[in-house]
């Protein structure tokens, strides 16, 4: 099938739930061919291959969904409508600062490392709570949502940790006020955003499913 097949096919299949269209190693014909098929929203994992692409990308909601380095945050505010990635109070201050600079609120989406995997980013799930309640002093950063990945995993064995992850969701929406306002759960990549949709996701994360194995 091709790129417009693809995204078509699975734009039918998620119904209400939204699409990010994984543009990692792509190349912006091929973008262009999803975002002509439908696909509103593009995810980026680097800042710096983004930034090479996007004069050649039409208009659509830009997402950063990988790793944020405080060195690339400026950047990343300019080339970005929502941040996925923010994975410490450290990164979102210097959101927050950035994004002040230029007189913009940053959406962003706070990553929850699910597993407590040691090697991978993100907030503890004991840390996200007081992990709201401090961000809720940067005035140039909007709390939109909650991100994980979780373990490499089989799809059945990924669900307990949707589950969980839906209802770390759940109770941090309590907390929306002011610059905190949670809608959206991004979680779910191409082999398994079934169950993780079966689970709550209410945004899913997908690449090869659409633009075939990527060629690194």
């Amino acid at each position: 099938m091709t790129v417009e097949e693809n995204t078509k096919a699975i734009l039918e299949e998620l119904g209400e739930v939204k699409l990010v269209s994984v543009t990692k190693t792509i190349d912006t014909d091929r973008i262009n061919e999803s975002i002509k098929a439908g696909a509103t929203i593009i995810g980026e994992n680097r800042v710096q291959e983004f930034d090479e692409k996007c004069d050649c990308i039409p208009p659509c909601e830009k997402h950063l969904i990988g790793h944020l380095q405080t060195n690339k945050v400026k950047r990343a505010v300019e080339l970005f409508d929502v941040i996925q990635s923010v994975d410490s109070l450290k990164v979102a201050e210097e959101i927050d600062s950035r994004a002040e600079e230029i007189g913009k609120v940053q959406k962003v989406f706070l990553q929850v490392n699910i597993g407590n995997e040691p090697q991978k980013y993100g907030f503890g799930t004991d840390e996200i709570a007081q992990a709201i309640k401090d961000i809720q002093a940067l005035k140039n950063v909007h709390v939109k949502g909650l991100m994980c990945i979780p373990p490499f995993v089989s799809p059945e064995e990924a669900r307990p940790y949707f589950r969980n992850m839906k209802a770390i969701f759940d109770e941090m929406k309590q907390a929306n006020q002011g610059n905190i306002d949670i809608k959206e759960l991004s979680m779910g990549m191409s082999g398994d955003y079934k169950v993780a949709i079966e689970e709550g996701a209410t945004m899913v994360r997908i690449g090869s499913g659409i633009f075939g194995k990527r060629d690194y």
